[in-house]
């Protein structure tokens, strides 16, 4: 063999036209490929086939669970009849649907595969995304909400678990911050959408509110449809339902083998998830350190989720320009979380860049007791916007921690879900955190 000489260069094997791990096993033969070769297609194709969609159906997911917080400033309590307390415990209820299915949901998709499963929820969770918009009363607004996270339950873990299937372990943190992406987009841009669709308030009858949900669940139904048509399924067959081929078969070979090479283990996926996988998982000390550090540090971002344009708006300024004065934190946040990837991709350490981002965090949340005691409105806002730019840079970089430190395949599926339970426990607390007897420290929006 000429291994000496091609510096870069690895043994594939034949594409399978079935698609199956084994398959590509068994059918090795003395094909070669170049680093040069590689990156050729895979430095863009693979990002521009994956990476988009799953970005935007985080992006649609975001919208559609955050949404909310803008409709307060629109009449929500008084039209819908609740009161602030019923609205937090409908947001509890929303983490809770997302707890109960996480894990569940995962073991759906690792026997249906992506495409199917992962596109049918964003329809699913459009469609209820849409109908909310008509909810009267406290029961309503209660199922609505449980119905969203029951719906939106797996969808973040399915999509962690099927980058780790396409990237390398050098790649995949980076991907990661790239996903989260189309959170922090959605994030920074609904309020700034909301600040038009709201002055929609009283055609065809309805509020502003309304037209707010009923578009933006269209849009994210839209975007379901997409998915399910478009997306290649798996790295072991990268075709679309429509029955598209993105890869010649020597690009497919490549594809595989490449991610195969760099951790054997992710070989050994099966059509569906073991006692054995959950045995492994739960006996993994590895993994607590990750747990805690979601639950702990993601508890004060949930609050935000919710309260943010509320906030701005109790400094004096007016519901719109509340909505659209707070994207700015999350533009920042957006940055802080690509760096961080980057970073970590670039450098090779993980550890210390979490932590780093744990902390930051950390303390700016402490310093928002300024927001309290201050009387200036620009002090207020300049500390609650910092606050938010530093609250989860880290959340990311965790998940690909995490990721990397499981030793199967269906222990990464499980662990995947894991670490989004622990961001939706600590939801169940962080949307507690402002309630009605919190007045006046906490103003409530006139209604």
């Amino acid at each position: 063999m000429a291994a000496d000489k091609e510096i870069g260069e690895q043994r594939v094997a034949r594409a399978s036209s079935s698609g199956s791990d084994r398959k590509h096993e068994e059918e090795r033969d003395d094909l070669f490929w170049t680093e040069e070769e590689e990156a050729t297609f895979f430095g863009g194709l693979v990002d521009i086939l994956l990476m988009p969609i799953l970005i935007l159906g985080f992006f649609a997911l975001q919208l559609d669970r955050g949404n909310i917080g803008n409709a307060l400033t629109d009449g929500f309590f008084k039209d819908v009849g609740i009161t602030q307390n019923q609205f937090n415990t409908g947001q509890q209820l929303l983490s809770l649907g997302i707890i109960v299915l996480e894990i569940p949901s995962n073991m759906i998709l690792y026997r249906v595969g992506p495409t199917l499963w992962i596109g049918g929820q964003i329809i699913a969770w459009g469609l209820v995304a849409t109908f909310q918009a008509f909810q009267k009363g406290y029961t309503v607004y209660v199922i609505t909400r449980l119905l969203l996270g029951l719906c939106e339950a797996g969808f973040i873990p399915a999509c962690l678990f099927t980058m780790s299937r396409w990237y390398k372990r050098d790649e995949i943190s980076k991907r990661f911050s790239w996903f989260f992406m189309g959170n922090l987009v959605a994030s920074a841009m609904t309020g700034i959408i909301a600040f038009g669709i709201l002055r929609m308030r009283g055609i065809a009858g309805l509020s502003g509110w309304q037209w707010l949900f009923i578009l933006e669940g269209i849009f994210t139904v839209l975007i379901g449809f997409t998915f399910l048509l478009f997306f290649p399924d798996q790295v072991t067959n990268p075709k679309s339902l429509l029955g598209l081929c993105y890869f010649t078969e020597r690009e497919a070979q490549i594809l595989y083998h490449r991610v195969i090479r760099d951790d054997p283990s992710k070989k050994q996926v099966g059509t569906h998830i073991t006692l054995e996988d959950f045995k492994s998982t739960f006996t993994n000390w590895r993994i607590l350190p990750h747990i805690g550090f979601t639950i702990v540090g993601m508890a004060p971002p949930q609050v935000m989720g919710s309260y943010a344009p509320t906030l701005i708006t109790s400094f004096g300024y007016s519901g719109l320009q509340s909505n659209a004065m707070v994207s700015i934190g999350y533009w920042g946040l957006l940055f802080c979380n690509l760096l961080w990837g980057w970073a970590c991709d670039r450098l090779g350490v993980r550890g210390p860049m979490v932590l780093l981002g744990f902390i930051l965090g950390l303390g700016f949340n402490i310093g928002n007791k300024i927001v309290v005691t201050s009387t200036s409105a620009q002090t207020k806002f300049a500390i609650l916007i910092t606050s938010i730019v530093f609250s989860w840079p880290w959340h990311a970089v965790n998940g690909s921690w995490l990721s990397l430190n499981a030793r199967t395949p269906g222990e990464r599926s499980i662990t995947m879900a894991l670490h989004i339970m622990a961001a939706n426990c600590s939801g169940i607390v962080g949307k507690a955190l402002f309630r009605e007897d919190d007045a006046p420290i906490i103003q409530e929006v006139s209604l």
